[in-house]
Parts: structure tokens; sequence; C-alpha cells
């Protein structure tokens, strides 16, 4: 009986960690990679790599979309990084044109997807390609897959300037704020992009929370100041506060005899 039961653990695990390799080994589906998205605006842009952050709170992921003018790059390695190891990044609405105009959908390129990355592999190396990835909440960290220029936008009234709740790296970069979303510009980039960004508004609240704070901690420390003042001045009255003569050894002051 005991040889039956240890019998069929190891094949419902044998069966458990099977479906585990097939769901890690999947890759990423069709319907996925197809997935309808506008990058339109961000094929526009100058730079060599072009990057929009949408949405997002401290509650849910924002997501972003990236346009990649490859300049002689067949293939993308993509990928994000722990402590650990790098890991996969997921993508979907993944489209390229070629250098004609001509557009493909994600499904019709050769698209493989390991436990330690995403590779993209596309006819001409001088076309653009785009895809679109989950952005993390509040902050967003990108490798650069490509060296060249970048330009990231970060979602509407979001900043990263103040020192406190935002940071940017790499440093050269340039700020400017188009239709109040900020937009951060590198001539070069061959590290990882990494951003963390605040909600404008939450700077004036923060600063009423601390002068609030601050305010009843020193009405407090008043009050407590006036006590023991009060209560000093009490004890003086009822004569509890008489020094002892450090040059007597006769005992008790004469007052309190």
């Amino acid at each position: 009986m005991n040889r039956r039961l240890v019998f069929a653990v190891l094949a419902v695990g044998l069966l458990v960690g099977l479906a585990g390799c097939t769901a890690l080994f999947s890759g990423i589906s069709d319907e996925e990679l197809d997935r309808e998205q506008e990058y339109d605006d961000l094929r526009e842009g100058d730079a060599d790599v072009t990057i929009d952050i949408e949405g997002g709170s401290l509650i849910s992921n924002s997501e972003f979309r990236a346009v990649y003018d490859l300049n002689d790059t067949e293939e993308l390695s993509l990928y994000r990084s722990n402590i650990y190891s790098d890991r996969a990044l997921d993508i979907h609405s993944v489209r390229y044109w070629h250098p004609n105009g001509t557009e493909m959908t994600g499904s019709e390129l050769d698209i493989e997807q390991s436990d330690t990355s995403t590779d993209v592999r596309v006819p001409d190396g001088n076309g653009t390609l785009a895809f679109s990835g989950d952005a993390g909440r509040k902050t967003f960290t990108l490798p650069a897959y490509m060296h060249g220029s970048y330009e990231v936008t970060i979602p509407d009234s979001h900043r990263t300037s103040n020192f406190l709740f935002g940071s940017v790296s790499p440093s050269g970069y340039d700020r400017e704020i188009v239709d109040d979303q900020e937009r951060l510009m590198w001539e070069d980039v061959d590290s990882t992009v990494s951003l963390r960004y605040y909600l404008a508004r939450d700077i004036p609240l923060f600063i009423g929370l601390v002068t609030t704070v601050a305010l009843i901690g020193g009405v407090g420390i008043a009050y407590y100041y006036r006590q023991v003042k009060r209560l000093r001045e009490q004890r003086e009255e009822l004569g509890l506060d008489v020094e002892l003569d450090d040059d007597s050894d006769d005992g008790p002051p004469p007052g309190m005899r």
C-alpha cells in the first residue's frame, strides 16, 4: 500500500514537472504577438530607440511601447536582469517594417523564447522593429539591446526630477516637458535605462503632510515644556527642590529636620 502511494506521488510530481516545462518553453502565442497596437507616433521620432511609458499606478503596472531603428542589426535578445539571473522579456504587439515600408506582424517573424531571453530575428537589419511590454509600477528598467540615441517619455503628469522620489540612469541626458509629459533624451546609451518617477501633484501633498506633522510635533513639545515648567514652579513653591549641601555630612539640611 505504501509502495503504491509512493508511485502515485511520483507520477503526479512528474506530470506537474512536465506541465511546468511545457509552460516555460511554450513561447508567446500568435495572438499576443499580433495584438493591436499603435506605433506611428513613435516612428516619427529622431532617436534610434523611442520608448513611451503609459498608464500605471501604485497598484497596477504601466506598459511601454518601444520602436527600434535597427541599423544593421538582424537579431535582438530581449531580457530583464534580476539579482540572480536574466529572464526572458514578455512582449506583445510585435511589428516589423522593411526599409521599403512593408509591414510584418509578430507571428510572421522568427521569435523564440527561452527561460532567459526572447530572441527576435528580422529579415533585414536596416528595418524598424516595434514591441510592447510591462513597465512596472512607477518604475521602468530596460537593458540597452542596441547602442544609439534613446528617447523615453514617461506617463502624463509624472516627473523624475525630485531626488527624493525620482531617479534617472544613465546620466548625461536632456529633459523637456511636452504637453505635460516629461521626455528624456540621450545621445548614446550603452547600459541599462532605469527610471523611477512620481505623480507631480504628490509633492505638494507630501510637503503639506510633513508641515502638518511638524506643526503638531511643535505644539506637543511646547505643551510638554510648559507642563514641566509648571511642575517645577509648583515644587519650588512647596520647598521640594532645595539643593543638598555637599560639604555637610551631619544629616539633612536644617529646613528638613
